[in-house]
């Protein structure tokens, strides 16, 4: 590849001799050439600008200059295409996707740096019509600099990585930020294993490969999440599996084919009217088709009523945990708060220390300090959004901090209910029984299983302190 570089301060450029950079020019891969534009001036001052047409503050470049000094640049690289790059706030952001483009179908690049309040836009506009020529203003970012020659640099250095040959190993290139996974890249750590107080995570020290790209993943989702949330949007959904979804929906996000923010909080005094709507009108679409409706209506009027929920809100030994989509996505862009829609709960039973679940299979298999999990549900529309594990997750880790004594939990689920039957092992409940389940005078067969947290401990990911620091215990 051939980079032309034109600025008025052409030894702001030598930095291009050191590292890789200088090996690439010395080895062939890149050819680098820096031109003044002064040279261009005839006048004794070496003028290249202008007071801007129109009146106002600062000088513009002047056209004539700039014109001169690209056309001999494209003349004597003799290249068939050449793309004219011009740094300016007001410029395409620069992405990852566009340097690689630009790294593998580009032979001659030329950077036009401006100053001042810029070139003059008929520069843009004259080698745009032209043959051969394309013209791409780009940004670093949403900041204004003195002039075009750092971001000529950043353009130089992030184009020529990926140049065939330019790093030792192109493997590591794959797992950056930005590239096949759309994700930032992870956090990276080297020895000594702990520096002032500091620990390498230990799964890195483990040996266990795979537990390590796991790990790996899930900081670059966390990553992502908290500080590039407008690249959640971009990902492929094709790349994620139901742990990464997990792991974004935890974190406020449920991506394509859903793009809804999701959040997670602990139900408060007085909204009884809420959960009892929200169970009311999720627990139809959990029953197994035999159930007559009007079984159904009669366990909903005795056990998911208003005043049922009025109870449970008032027991300290009973959280209900809410999952609430964002209902308007326009509202950000009004600088209005969203709207939060209801969607899924979790009602755990738990108590203080020699807890006994109300269910006896639960007790024979679990003992004492075995929490219930006595509902979990959520809207048909988001299964397969990540947003039920995430919910699940969550609530186990806000049981854990409420009640630390508790190192088990359990639930009864339908036998016939293959869906939450798989949903419910993957997150580690283990098969320890049966139960009759009654719904209105029908008899249920139901699964007992118990999760025992020692064993099959919650996810990290799950463990997102600061979205429950500021609501009460």
């Amino acid at each position: 590849m051939r980079i032309d570089i034109i600025s008025i301060f052409p030894q702001f450029f030598d930095c291009l001799d050191v590292s890789l950079m200088g090996k690439a020019r010395d080895s062939g891969i890149l050819q680098t050439h820096i031109w003044d534009l002064r040279d261009q001036s005839e006048d004794v001052h070496r003028t290249v600008d202008r007071a801007p047409a129109g009146g106002g503050a600062g000088m513009v470049m002047k056209p004539d200059i700039w014109g001169k000094a690209i056309d001999q640049v494209i003349d004597e690289s003799g290249a068939n295409k050449t793309v004219l790059a011009i740094p300016t706030p007001s410029g395409i952001p620069l992405a990852q996707a566009r340097v690689r483009e630009l790294a593998e179908n580009t032979d001659h690049l030329v950077i036009a740096c401006g100053r001042y309040e810029g070139i003059d836009q008929r520069v843009s506009q004259y080698y745009q019509q032209l043959p051969g020529v394309e013209v791409l203003p780009f940004s670093l970012g949403d900041y204004v600099l003195n002039g075009g020659e750092v971001a000529a640099v950043a353009l130089v250095e992030a184009t020529c990585r990926l140049l065939e040959g330019f790093v030792g190993n192109p493997q590591s290139l794959l797992e950056e930020s930005y590239e096949l996974s759309g994700l930032l890249e992870y956090p990276a750590y080297t020895k000594p294993q702990s520096w002032r107080g500091l620990e390498i995570p230990p799964v890195l020290l483990s040996g266990n490969h795979e537990k390590i790209k796991a790990w790996r993943r899930e900081q670059s989702l966390i990553l992502t999440a908290t500080r590039r949330p407008d690249l959640i949007e971009k990902i492929n959904p094709d790349v994620l599996n139901k742990t990464d979804r997990e792991i974004l929906a935890a974190h406020g996000f449920l991506p394509a084919p859903f793009k809804r923010k999701v959040r997670f909080r602990l139900a408060r005094v007085g909204e009884e009217a809420t959960c009892s709507a929200l169970a009311s009108r999720l627990f139809p679409q959990a029953c197994p088709p035999y159930l007559p409706p009007d079984a159904i209506e009669r366990f909903i009027a005795e056990n998911l009523s208003e005043q049922v929920f009025k109870n449970y809100l008032k027991d300290p030994g009973i959280q209900i945990i809410l999952a609430e989509v964002d209902a308007d996505d326009t509202a950000e862009t009004q600088n209005e708060l969203p709207l939060w829609k209801p969607v899924g709960y979790t009602l755990i039973e738990a108590g203080s220390p020699g807890y006994l679940p109300p269910e006896e299979n639960l007790v024979k298999a679990a003992g004492e300090n075995c929490a219930y999990l006595s509902k979990c549900y959520i809207e048909p529309q988001w299964y397969g959004s990540g947003l039920a594990g995430a919910m699940l997750e969550v609530s186990h880790f806000v049981l854990q901090n409420r009640y630390p004594h508790i190192v088990k939990i359990g639930l009864g689920t339908n036998l016939g209910n293959r869906r939450a039957r798989k949903f419910y092992r993957r997150h580690g409940y283990r098969k320890c029984g049966q139960r009759i389940f009654m719904v209105g005078d029908i008899k249920n067969q139901d699964l007992v299983a118990v999760r025992d947290f020692t064993t099959f401990q919650i996810p990290s990911w799950a463990k997102n302190v600061a979205q429950w620091a500021r609501l009460p215990k």
